[in-house]
């Protein structure tokens, strides 16, 4: 498995907050299906571990599975230790970002201000991910990328979704993570696929 081929086919992460070990399969199945190849489990999720445990099992070898809201060096190793390849975090810790890279981890940190973004690339990190996406806007993302090497992909999370896409994605965003938009627990699996299946066409349809 191939971490960058398969962000490359397509760069959309799925975040499922809330998730549980009953439940991840058959949400995972779902996600795969519409073409989704990038999965993340938010620590703060019930029994996280054991639903990264689980995916990581099911969809590994052909999906980038792992976690995300991860906060310390710890939780990484956590992480790595059931089998999950990427690592998402919602701020900029130098410590987190280079214990994944040392754990051969897609590592997909959390950022705000170019300071933050260079700080997260001399740990390590060759890819980026502004969030909360809405709270700057696209105008704070084109003024980033004017300074952010060319060769690190910049994912849009938080506020960024299908009725937005096309906008981000000519002002540079490289991607997309889609939590609520795509999954919240007490949607089926049905209700999830349709979704995912939405978000992946409005990515394709915004060129």
């Amino acid at each position: 498995m191939n971490p960058d081929t398969l962000l490359a086919e397509l760069p959309l992460v799925a975040i499922l907050r809330g998730i549980t070990p009953q439940r991840i399969e058959g949400v995972a199945a779902a996600l795969y299906g519409a073409g989704f190849r990038a999965i993340e489990v938010p620590l703060n999720s019930p029994d996280a571990f054991k639903s990264i445990e689980i995916l990581s099992k099911t969809f590994g070898d052909r999906c980038l599975c792992g976690a995300g809201t991860v906060l310390t060096a710890q939780q990484v190793d956590g992480v790595a230790d059931v089998g999950g390849r990427l690592l998402v975090t919602p701020n900029i810790d130098t410590q987190v970002i280079a214990q994944g890279v040392a754990r051969g981890m897609t590592v997909m940190p959390g950022f705000f201000t170019p300071s933050e973004a260079f700080a997260a690339i001399a740990a390590g990190a060759k890819t980026l991910k502004l969030f909360p996406a809405s709270s700057g806007g696209i105008g704070h993302l084109q003024a980033m990328l004017a300074v952010i090497p060319k060769s690190i992909p910049v994912y849009a999370v938080g506020g960024a979704g299908v009725a937005n896409m096309r906008e981000w994605k000519k002002a540079g965003a490289a991607g997309f993570g889609l939590g609520s938009e795509l999954f919240k627990p007490d949607f089926s699996d049905d209700e999830i696929a349709a979704r995912a299946a939405k978000c992946v066409a409005a990515f394709r349809d915004a060129g």
